[in-house]
């Protein structure tokens, strides 16, 4: 293994694992500034981690295994995930090679859990969110599915690691088909990571929350678990945006040092979004993440009518 390999395998380990927190953090503080406001430390997340983690888990009355395991779960599929995605191309396996089918399966098994609890506490706000989640995830994991097989389309191989290598080239950016595989993933990011215009991560209003009524619920180290896990998943969206669906440097070194500037300019670009676009009406969200799913759609085709 190449030293490129052992580093890029230490940052996407510690960034998925350690780092993640600090994304959301990130947001959470530009959107602040970009209101005029102070706005909370970019440390923020970890110290409700802290402080969760230090408190006694919460069982509603008649809740069965189904309650109890789901944030094991959740932080299990996640942490997978984080194994899956690399962070260069240079990245070696860690036992769970790098295929996006694996990455969408695990997530799908993360929102599955969460579901799954919500039905099994039957509390009305849970189901709410859950049954908003899951109907927006029909659309947003359409999306996913499309923009990774576009990528996939242009590397010739589901393995991200050859993927990355793929999209670093320049002639790949001379085709229109990334640029609308690149306008389909935004809306996946901005749906995946429950910000505006799909959600309000900022609420706490039972009638208007999607990611966080199923999470009502829980406490303590349970809701460490699902706090973090949605951490993670920020992590997850935001490599693939930099590294895959944006223009990036072809080497390895380049790629690991040009990714935490990466980072923080898609943060900055999700609290854009947030401070200037309002939350949609509910019904309208599966039409937003429709037209994500139809530019992939011309991505794919766009991209095999140049081949061609």
């Amino acid at each position: 293994m190449s030293g490129a390999g052992v580093v890029s395998g230490a940052v996407q380990v510690a960034g998925g694992l350690v780092l993640a927190p600090l994304l959301p953090g990130l947001v959470q503080l530009a959107k602040a500034r970009l209101q005029g406001r102070r706005g909370p430390s970019p440390l923020q997340p970890y110290r409700e981690l802290r402080r969760l983690w230090g408190k006694s888990t919460v069982e509603p009355e008649g809740v069965t295994l189904v309650y109890r395991l789901a944030p094991a779960v959740v932080a299990t599929s996640l942490g997978a995930a984080v194994l899956v995605v690399p962070v260069t191309a240079a990245n070696a396996s860690l036992g769970l090679g790098h295929d996006a089918l694996v990455l969408v399966g695990l997530l799908a098994l993360a929102r599955f859990a969460v579901a799954a609890s919500s039905w099994d506490v039957a509390n009305g706000f849970a189901l709410m969110g859950a049954s908003r989640d899951l109907t927006f995830a029909v659309f947003a994991e359409a999306g996913f599915v499309l923009a990774l097989g576009l990528a996939a389309l242009i590397a010739g191989t589901t393995d991200l690691t050859a993927v990355v290598a793929a999209t670093a080239a320049a002639h790949a950016w001379s085709s229109p088909a990334p640029a609308l595989g690149a306008l389909a993933f935004a809306l996946v990011v901005v749906a995946e990571t429950g910000r505006q215009p799909v959600d309000n991560p900022d609420t706490h209003l039972e009638l208007t929350m999607v990611h966080e009524g199923p999470l009502l619920e829980y406490a303590g180290r349970d809701l460490a678990y699902l706090q973090w896990a949605a951490a993670a998943r920020h992590w997850l969206m935001l490599v693939l945006a930099a590294q895959v669906f944006l223009p990036h440097p072809s080497g390895a070194w380049i790629q690991l040092a040009v990714l935490p500037a990466a980072l923080a300019v898609l943060c900055v670009g999700l609290a854009l979004v947030e401070t200037f676009v309002a939350k949609m009406r509910i019904l309208l969200v599966p039409r937003l993440l429709a037209m994500g799913a139809a530019a992939a759609v011309l991505g794919i085709a766009a991209h095999l009518v140049g081949s061609s």
